[in-house]
């Protein structure tokens, strides 16, 4: 186990390929991440999908000859010539399928999010990761902020509820909050953890307030902003009062902390997040869009 462990790339079409490749295959970046290095890849992109295919041709390019990556021509070649995968296609439409193609080479696989873009796909992987034995990962960045886990360390479990927010932009090929609303939904999460049992939305041309409610009776929310110049961020509510965490002013890039951890599962094979509570997120996205389409509470 103290050997690098070879890793695969699936989907060549976000920034986050050549950021992860970076970060692990070049031992003098700053926020260099040791124990792997990324061998292999697959290009992917989606064809009316303009952010996906209008930039694999570049991050190929960069991976093959700043890196020495060698591009293959399909996810199964890959998964069986590494140690372990991410699967970075920024289409959430494909990520059943080319795990699909993966999940028999019995892998571990970090799935960038989100996960899927319904409930229905994301327990079948689930199932499939069940079924082949595999530890599987998804997660934004965003939730391993320097910022958000310094403040959650200090509030020592006494927090009653959250309200984040952040950038809402809308993408026609990924159902309403799937694109971004993933990103402030995961800090939401890392805050309350599992257990929401309804939400209800609120929402005009340029925000939208979705509000859950959990069982326990604590209630988190997320705002998004499609004006420019919205950061991230989460207010934090707790017995001594509300704390404002702006995770821009982190020292570490975010990539650089979410990849230590998904270098952990990797190396134990025990996700960091349970699959479980990744599965609720997507669920609560998807009744998000279906409060915003309906006006209605939805129970999850």
């Amino acid at each position: 186990m103290d050997a690098a462990l070879r890793i695969g790339i699936i989907g060549l079409d976000t920034s986050h390929v050549t950021a992860f490749t970076k970060l692990l295959n070049d031992p003098s970046d700053a926020n260099h991440v040791p124990g792997g290095r990324v061998i292999a890849a697959y290009p992917g992109g989606s064809a009316d999908f303009p952010l996906s295919i209008g930039r694999v041709g570049g991050f190929k390019q960069e991976l093959r000859e700043q890196y020495g990556v060698s591009i293959m021509e399909t996810p199964e070649a890959v998964a069986e010539s590494v140690d372990a995968l991410l699967l970075e296609s920024a289409d959430g439409r494909v990520h059943l399928e080319q795990f699909r193609a993966i999940a028999p080479y019995g892998k571990p696989v970090f799935i960038d999010k989100p996960l899927a873009l319904s409930s229905r796909e994301a327990y079948e992987i689930a199932e499939l990761a069940q079924q082949y034995d595999i530890p599987v990962m998804s997660a934004s960045a965003l939730r391993y902020s320097e910022g958000l886990v310094s403040a959650l360390a200090e509030a020592d479990g006494a927090i009653t509820g959250v309200d984040a927010f952040g950038p809402m932009h809308l993408e026609p090929t990924q159902p309403g909050y799937y694109w971004y609303g993933i990103h402030t939904s995961e800090l939401l999460y890392r805050v309350m953890g599992a257990g929401c049992r309804e939400v209800t939305v609120s929402a005009n041309d340029d925000f939208d307030v979705i509000t859950g409610v959990w069982q326990d009776g604590r209630i988190g929310t997320v705002r998004g902003s499609r004006r420019p110049g919205q950061s991230f961020g989460a207010t934090l509510h707790t017995g001594g009062g509300p704390r404002l965490i702006d995770v821009s002013k982190d020292s570490r890039p975010f990539y650089a902390s979410l990849l230590v951890e998904v270098m952990k599962m990797f190396r134990t094979g025990e996700p960091g997040i349970p699959l479980t509570e990744t599965l609720e997120i997507i669920r609560f996205l998807e009744g998000a869009n279906e409060s915003r389409a309906t006006g209605r509470r939805v129970l999850l």
